[in-house]
C-alpha cells in the first residue's frame, strides 16, 4: 500500500502482531532445520560421522525449540528410557557372582 505522497508504506515491527513475528521465526527455525537435515546425511555419506553427530545435537536443540518442550519433560523422557533400558539388561532372577574367597562380588554401576 502507498502512504499519501505515492512513496511505499513503512510499518514498524511493533506494528506486526506478536503471532506473525512466531509464525515467521518458525518458518526460518523450520528452514535451518531442514538444511542441517541435508547437511548432517551429506556428512555421514562422506564419512564424517563425528561431525555428522555433533550437527545431529543442534538438530535436536532446534526440534526441542519448535516443539516447546520444557527440560522437565525432557528429563521426564530420559528417566523413563534409562529405566526402560536398565529393566531389559537387568537379568529376571540375579545370582550371586562368587568371588576367589567365595564372596560375592558385587557389580557397580557408573552413574554421572
Amino acid at each position: 500500500m502507498k502512504g499519501p505522497d505515492g512513496s511505499p508504506r513503512l510499518y514498524l515491527a511493533s506494528s506486526l502482531t506478536g503471532k506473525t513475528l512466531v509464525t515467521n521465526s518458525e518458518e526460518k527455525l523450520h528452514a535451518v532445520l531442514a538444511t542441517l537435515e541435508k547437511c548432517q546425511v551429506a556428512l555421514v555419506f562422506g564419512g564424517d560421522r563425528d561431525t555428522a553427530q555433533l550437527v545431529s545435537v543442534a538438530i535436536l536443540e532446534l526440534r526441542i525449540k519448535l516443539n516447546r518442550i520444557e527440560d522437565s519433560e525432557l528429563k521426564a523422557l530420559c528417566d523413563a528410557v534409562l529405566r526402560d533400558v536398565e529393566a531389559t539388561e537387568r537379568p529376571p532372577y540375579p545370582k550371586p557372582h562368587e568371588g576367589p574367597r567365595g564372596r560375592s562380588l558385587v557389580s557397580l554401576k557408573l552413574v554421572k
